[in-house]
């Protein structure tokens, strides 16, 4: 029987399929994450609170605690203006209370609005230069 320990360092052998192969078996149907690295940190840390008897309640009340988290974008506060250029035009999206305007549509999201402005997926924050 392997310990914990073992168990975890052993997710470092495997790899994406691997790791939803062992949460499978062990939890049911795997998130739908595509990220290896925090996969393996999800799965490691499920397997450490499953073998310490699982999450106390005193961290579960502390979780609930911390309510909704504020979207990227949105501690900028209402009204800011985000602008950058992309493939020769210029990109602007106004932060409401309810999301990011782009041309006059709403998005949940700045992610969602960088994604639509640039035809392609990106991070909202990176796309706009809130983060490196």
């Amino acid at each position: 029987m392997s310990t914990t320990s073992e168990l975890v360092k052993g997710l470092d052998d495997l790899d994406l399929d691997g790791l939803r192969a062992v949460w499978r078996e062990r939890y049911g149907d795997p998130p739908p994450l595509r990220s290896e690295p925090l996969f393996r940190l999800m799965l490691g840390f499920h397997l450490q609170a499953e073998s310490g008897g699982g999450v106390s309640r005193e961290v579960r009340r502390t979780l609930r605690k911390t309510g909704a988290t504020v979207p990227a974008g949105q501690e900028l506060g209402l009204g800011a203006v985000l602008r950058r250029e992309w493939k020769g035009r210029v990109v602007e999206v106004v932060v409401e209370a309810d999301g990011f305007r782009l041309e006059g549509r709403l998005y949940r999201s700045l992610s969602a609005a960088a994604t639509a402005a640039a035809g392609s997926r990106w991070n909202g924050p990176r796309f706009f230069g809130l983060r490196t």
